[in-house]
């Protein structure tokens, strides 16, 4: 997220668009073109979103070598790998999550990936969560959720899914 958050800042300043980091992760979750759309309604600013979010993308796709795991998530999948499923579910396209899954060298731990266009329903809705589910072959509350964002939290809450908050940037120990 703090890469995704540095292609957005840079993106939205070509169109005058604020876009504090607390409103960034307040939006985690949903797809990037209903953010721009978002964001230019609450802006009362024209952007066309479809340009915008392919902007943002190849910004994003420029920082990636600079892209880190949180280290206590990274050792919870390398102490579970291979005795429990393993799914990523996001709000960003395939693309951009296998790009950086294979950025951390993680993209072989997560054979299950659930991204915008798979599902209907965005976060908050549990749809990308249940789909995950599914896929896994595990039962919902059988599942663990490590969320960053309070969208993605209230979707595994519905999905019935326990969940674990991942500190923002901000909040994590240096």
């Amino acid at each position: 997220m703090p890469l995704h958050y540095v292609a957005w800042r840079e993106t939205l300043a070509e169109w005058g668009c604020p876009f504090p980091e607390e409103r960034h992760y307040k939006l985690g979750g949903m797809p990037i073109v209903q953010i721009v759309e978002t964001l230019a309604n609450e802006h009362g600013i024209e952007m066309p979103a479809v340009e915008v979010a392919r902007r943002k993308e190849a910004l994003y796709y420029e920082y990636l070598p600079k892209l880190k795991a949180v280290p206590e998530v990274l050792e919870h999948i390398e102490a579970q790998h291979g005795r429990i499923p393993f799914a990523v579910v996001s709000g960003s396209t395939r693309e951009s999550v296998e790009l950086s899954l294979k950025a951390t060298g993680l993209l072989e731990r997560f054979p299950t990936l659930v991204c915008a266009g798979d599902y209907t329903k965005s976060k908050p809705d549990p749809e990308p969560f249940l789909m995950a589910a599914e896929r896994l072959g595990v039962a919902p509350q059988k599942c663990l959720v490590f969320e960053d964002t309070q969208m993605g939290i209230d979707a595994a809450t519905a999905a019935g899914m326990a969940w674990v908050r991942v500190p923002l940037p901000w909040e994590r120990n240096p």
